[in-house]
């Protein structure tokens, strides 16, 4: 039977400190995410580019920068995403910035009560995004979708599925973090949350790292798989708004990909921050479908998954 999957476009940037994540939706379109996942045996449903408000670049107000924008954007993926799983199909969230995984990841939650499946988060990121508008430095909401997703913050975030928090912190693990403000390393902490950073995958690799995140994922769990393309090293991936050296190589994210695939369990992505305007030559949206690509089964040889 064919894999059923969705591609979602998100064409915002309003929860992002730099403008042009915005274009991220079709930078991965032209890369080939779709012929790219049609040769892997998916059927493959492009539902086009949401609609939401445009970006007022504004500064924050009480904490947050374009609050009840980003509650209409979020709402829309919500929906979208909602009707995809509702269909038996594997979303691919196409972002646009990372605050539009509060409404994938609600969209998610609330299907896996509904269907009385585990959710277990992979969250590969260079930031925690767990800041709250007392935390923030900035104000922007992409440094927030986790402590949103946990209960912390407005009730229009908070509460997208109708049940709050969407997800409690021992469902989410954290990998390749390094960036990390004040405030969250203390909040991350007090929660609970697990996380790998990049100085615990340097000193026992990415493949123990990952056996870690993906411990107790059995037959029973929805896989979530949330991407901030600057997961990876900027060498690697310059086209994102947030840099920051030290970060995941090439094979490294490749093998935390693979690691994901082998588990058989993956029911939806985020691939999110791929930022054309500050790319070379479309080359992250065309890492980025090459990850894609190692989800869905491409390897160097043939290999058994946990089911097998």
């Amino acid at each position: 039977m064919l894999q059923q999957v969705s591609l979602i476009g998100a064409p915002t940037d309003i929860g992002a400190s730099r403008l042009g994540c915005r274009l991220g939706p079709q930078a991965l379109r032209v890369a080939g995410i779709g012929p790219a996942l049609a040769a892997f045996g998916c059927d493959v449903r492009d539902v086009g580019d949401l609609v939401g408000p445009d970006n007022p670049q504004l500064p924050p107000v009480d904490g947050y920068r374009h609050l009840d924008e980003v509650i209409a954007w979020n709402r829309a993926v919500y929906q979208a995403t909602a009707t995809e799983l509702a269909d038996g199909r594997l979303p691919i969230l196409l972002g646009g910035d990372h605050s539009l995984a509060i409404g994938s990841i609600s969209a998610v939650a609330a299907h896996c009560r509904r269907v009385g499946k585990k959710l277990r988060v992979i969250w590969v990121d260079a930031h925690a995004d767990f800041n709250t508008a007392e935390l923030t430095p900035s104000g922007n909401i992409h440094g927030m979708p986790v402590a949103c997703l946990a209960g912390h913050g407005p009730a229009e975030l908070t509460q997208l599925a109708g049940e709050r928090p969407a997800i409690t912190p021992d469902q989410i693990r954290q990998v390749g973090l390094r960036s990390v403000d004040a405030g969250e390393k203390s909040f991350l902490r007090a929660e609970g949350v697990e996380v790998f950073d990049m100085r615990f995958i340097d000193e026992i690799g990415m493949r123990r790292t990952m056996v870690r995140a993906l411990a107790g994922v059995d037959a029973d769990t929805h896989l979530h798989l949330s991407i901030d393309l600057d997961f990876v090293d900027p060498e690697v991936a310059p086209g994102v708004g947030t840099p920051v050296r030290g970060g995941a190589t090439y094979r490294e994210a490749q093998l935390c990909m693979e690691m994901v695939a082998d588990t058989g369990r993956l029911g939806s992505i985020d691939l999110v921050e791929v930022n054309p305007a500050l790319d070379e030559h479309n080359t992250t949206a065309e890492l980025t479908v090459d990850l894609v690509e190692s989800l869905f089964g491409k390897s160097t040889l043939e290999r058994l998954r946990s089911e097998d």
